[in-house]
């Protein structure tokens, strides 16, 4: 398991077993998704909670990585964190 998806699952308290809601549209996850990419190389310093979202594939291909989307996906991850989180 990624370092960043470790993260999350531990965040969560989530396993592999578990369902996991993309954070934007409730449809299953299959990405932990970084909100500031890591760019090229690594980037570990953004392998952080508050930068890692679970999202659909639709979701990753439509808002990933997109400058105008950042701010929106934060609020949401927000969010989620508050009403979610486990730690």
């Amino acid at each position: 398991m990624k370092k960043h998806t470790k993260i999350y699952f531990e965040f969560f308290d989530f396993d592999n077993y578990d369902y996991i809601p993309c954070e934007v549209c409730a449809s299953p996850a299959v990405d932990i998704h970084h909100i500031e990419a890591r760019g090229m190389g690594g980037g570990k310093t953004k392998d952080v909670i508050e930068n890692l979202q679970a999202v659909c594939r639709a979701c990753h291909i439509r808002y990933g990585d997109k400058k105008q989307y950042k701010e929106e996906l934060k609020q949401i991850h927000l969010k989620y964190m508050d009403r979610n989180g486990t730690k």
